[in-house]
């Protein structure tokens, strides 16, 4: 049987909970406003609120204005939904802290692709101010196949810095996706960020796309690489708090992942990278053990946050097949494991604190 932790007899200041809305629901399933209400009810502070959502947003203003001109664009309705869920946040006391995922952006081989994401990013930029205050836009390595890709380094820098240069002063975070077709670790998303070298520009740490790189395997027996992984895993964390600006983190995200049987359908599709396949379909909120949580996501957490002295936001950001399920009850029932996680978490932080 699993009991609550006893939560910190005051709350932790150094850092502020929030989580992304995909965490709360699918977007065609679960209104944006219910989403809202959901992480406002269960102690949440922020949200990463994914396009998926804003876009379905702005599709029911779009059939909610029958009196308003044909000839409206679909940015146009999301820059009213921009304003509009602004104003359901400032109500409901949360802040949206990042836009987030302007996916498969760096090293277009096709020169038109990367203009046309250009022009996307410009009203991604539009979108942000009208958001937040403070926010940032998460571009998230690209996934795309080596044949749309370049693996040339100093173009990937390239197109950061451009990035950067578009959106100041709006901030632009780098996130290195586990399954990335060239960027895949921490490191490589590092040294991008300080090559780019832009005051706007800065790193995402994730908690699942760091151990999921360096220790997890979850179509193996065992769901994680050989031994070396624990050597390979504390290594790179241990570069990590000494390597790394906590000034330029612009979050810490925080999930875990769900030992699977290996015969499940979503391993099995063709095309598409395991880890990738894994990562939509069983993260888990750190410290749900009792759901088969099993990375070493505290050591991880524990370094991003403890060791290597970051402050502020740190977001729940679990992509769940749970999430697709049609309930009405689904985005307070993840909410409330958002909030039971993030107090466990604390606990645990708190522990090796004192131990160090």
């Amino acid at each position: 049987m699993h009991f609550l932790p006893t939560p910190p007899s005051e709350p932790d200041t150094r850092w502020m909970p929030a989580i992304a809305t995909v965490s709360l629901g699918a977007a065609y399933l679960h209104s944006l406003p219910a989403k809202i209400e959901a992480a406002a009810q269960n102690g949440q502070q922020g949200l990463e609120l994914f396009h998926e959502d804003l876009a379905q947003f702005a599709k029911s203003l779009r059939c909610h204005a029958c009196h308003e001109p044909v000839d409206r664009t679909d940015r146009e309705y999301e820059i009213d939904a921009a304003h509009a869920i602004r104003n359901l946040c400032t109500k409901r006391g949360l802040k949206v802290l990042a836009l987030q995922p302007f996916r498969h952006y760096e090293g277009l081989l096709d020169p038109d692709q990367h203009a046309q994401r250009i022009d996307e990013l410009k009203h991604w930029v539009e979108l942000s101010k009208i958001l937040g205050d403070d926010l940032f836009i998460l571009i998230p390595s690209s996934f795309l196949d080596p044949s749309q890709i370049t693996d040339d380094r100093d173009r990937l820098v390239a197109d950061l810095r451009q990035a950067a240069d578009v959106a100041f002063p709006i901030r632009i975070a780098y996130e290195a996706l586990a399954w990335g077709t060239y960027i895949n670790t921490w490191e490589d998303s590092w040294d991008i960020v300080q090559q780019a070298n832009r005051p706007n520009l800065g790193i995402c740490l994730d908690t699942f796309n760091i151990a999921a790189r360096l220790w997890a395997d979850p179509t193996s027996a065992t769901g994680r690489l050989p031994s070396h992984a624990d050597i390979d895993l504390k290594a790179s964390i241990q570069r990590l708090v000494q390597e790394v600006d906590p000034n330029r983190v612009m979050i810490v995200q925080l999930a875990d992942g769900e030992r699977v049987d290996l015969r499940t359908p979503f391993l099995q599709t063709p095309g598409i990278p395991k880890l990738l396949s894994w990562s939509r379909n069983a993260r888990l909120f750190p410290c749900e053990e009792e759901r088969g949580g099993y990375l070493p996501i505290c050591e991880v957490a524990d370094a991003c946050l403890n060791g290597l002295g970051y402050t502020g936001w740190v977001s729940m950001e679990v992509f769940s097949r749970t999430t697709g399920e049609s309930r009405p009850s689904v985005p307070n029932e993840h909410a409330a494991r958002a909030a039971r996680s993030w107090q466990r978490v604390l606990q645990q932080l708190d522990t090796k604190g004192k131990k160090n």
